[in-house]
């Protein structure tokens, strides 16, 4: 007899595997009973228990990705774990644009558009709407009758509250998506202002604190009497909800005005509206990959710049940073020792400007400091340029302008610098990042990549089999980057393999 159970196999999840563990078991203790296929009793039970079983093993698996950052799929556990490391998921940010509006005929007496007013793009269903940040008016009598003014993608709500003086007190705001920062707060003691917490908070501070769930909607949270002195009375909350990319209208986009208008005197007045320039600014919700990471790096480096990716996690903090990349002589032996070169890759690519390497290097030197002998660069990244030659077939029904296009689109978002939600496309790299088994170097845009990229567009039948018919920079192989380089697409060149010709 064995004097150790057998082992139990903890990947047994399933309800087929916790049903013939159960078998296994029951024909250990009861040999007599064979038949496990008829509908009895006994069956009943073994396979209701099999199917617990395969239903709670769901959940714990459940319960254990959602409980690691690197795992979680599910927005509200990211927020409650990056919060945790302090970090804060940002919400949507709103697009503005600059709008003319204009009167049919000079005014006779001043015309007043007050803050809030609506302007919207022209579909019926589904318009996109923007109000006026500020009041604007137009004086009597101006040739031409037109004046400027700030519009906003949002739209502003005000909710009232009773408060009691309680400590703790929280108010839900019923509108989303809310604009991170929007909130504004005024009680009979005067106006609240916003903070990140209650920690430096005096027990007489007119401070609150906002909180934001997975559906974008934002909860107040009041002090106590000790951090920070509770409301009490009618509390009047303004804020804002809208934003989104969905904001970045194109120019002659923003053309109906909402509202009748008249002059001081009571007149009515014809107003048009358009927007000569397109709308900027407006960009989604934070994503849980881009959470999953800049959370982390948010305590990778949290005053200075040490250790080589220091100075590229500091590099990417600022808004205009794209990619970084820093190399020593560690990495370099061409650098000189006790120095560095830092390569900075623009939000949409290209070379930085001056005064964005300018202001990289006060972020690695000064914002976040190196050592003092330490000497730092900030250089134009070293682009390499991937040139793409492909012959292919096309499906029937499909146009050769269509397919065209659609490969064209596909292989720029393969090279892009990054994601639409901010984050690093990771399947392009400067080539010191890209890495064997071993952790050594080994950059590369690997050739058959980019034949999936092709072959797997819709409208493509097949690739051309010849060893020429697809070619990255002249060549059917993969071509080798620098340990500085950072791959981009430059000419592609797409052939019909039915017809011989340029599609």
């Amino acid at each position: 007899m064995a004097m150790l159970p057998e082992p139990v196999d903890y990947t047994d999840k399933d309800f087929d595997a916790l049903r013939a563990r159960l078998i296994s078991l029951l024909q250990s203790v009861f040999p007599d009973w064979t038949d496990f296929a008829v509908a009895s009793f006994g069956n009943v039970l073994l396979e209701m228990y099999a199917f617990v079983g395969d239903v709670l093993t769901f959940y714990q698996d459940n319960l254990a990705r959602e409980s690691r950052l690197v795992t979680a799929t599910q927005r509200k556990n990211v927020m409650a774990l990056a919060r945790m490391l302090g970090y804060r998921l940002h919400g949507a940010q709103a697009a503005t644009a600059q709008v003319e509006l204009q009167l049919a005929r000079p005014p006779a007496a001043p015309v007043t558009f007050p803050a809030g007013t609506l302007i919207r793009t022209q579909e019926v269903t589904e318009p996109i709407r923007f109000q006026l940040l500020a009041p604007v008016t137009l004086p009597a009598g101006l040739t031409p009758p037109r004046v400027l003014a700030l519009a906003e993608h949002s739209k502003t709500h005000t909710q009232l509250f009773d408060s009691r003086g309680l400590a703790d007190l929280e108010v839900r705001l019923d509108f989303t998506p809310y604009l991170d920062g929007s909130a504004r707060v005024t009680t009979p003691q005067g106006a609240f202002s916003e903070v990140e917490s209650f920690l430096d908070s005096r027990p007489s501070d007119l401070h609150f604190v906002v909180s934001v769930d997975q559906n974008d909607r934002a909860t107040l949270r009041f002090g106590n009497g000790v951090s920070g002195m509770p409301p009490s009375g009618t509390i009047a909350i303004t804020y804002k909800t809208g934003g989104g990319s969905a904001g970045n209208v194109d120019a002659e986009r923003l053309v109906v005005i909402e509202g009748a208008f008249k002059d001081a005197h009571g007149n009515p007045v014809q107003v048009s509206v358009r927007n000569s320039a397109s709308a900027s600014g407006g960009s989604d919700r934070q994503t849980v990959a881009s959470a999953k990471l800049l959370a982390p790096e948010s305590l990778r480096a949290l005053t200075r710049s040490v250790a080589r990716e220091d100075f590229e996690i500091n590099a990417r903090r600022l808004p205009g940073v794209a990619r970084a990349l820093m190399l020593t002589s560690n990495e370099d032996p061409s650098i000189s020792e006790n120095s560095g070169i830092l390569y900075v890759i623009p939000k949409g690519g290209g070379p930085p400007t001056p005064a964005l390497k300018n202001q990289v290097l006060r972020q690695v030197t000064e914002i976040y400091p190196c050592t003092l002998t330490f000497q730092m660069s900030v250089q134009d990244p070293v682009y390499s340029p991937i040139s793409i030659d492909a012959r292919l077939f096309l499906r029937q029904g499909f146009s050769a302008a269509e397919v065209r296009d659609r490969i064209r689109e596909r292989l720029a978002a393969y090279f892009r610098v990054s994601e639409p939600d901010g984050t690093p496309n990771p399947r392009v790299d400067f080539g010191f990042n890209l890495k064997d088994a071993e952790g050594n170097p080994v950059g590369e845009v690997a050739w058959s990549d980019i034949f999936d990229v092709i072959r797997d567009t819709p409208g493509v039948r097949k690739m051309g089999s010849a060893r020429l018919d697809l070619t990255l920079n002249g060549l059917p192989a993969d071509v080798k980057l620098s340990v500085r380089e950072f791959p981009v697409l430059a000419n592609v060149t797409l052939r019909n393999g039915d017809t011989g010709e340029l599609l």
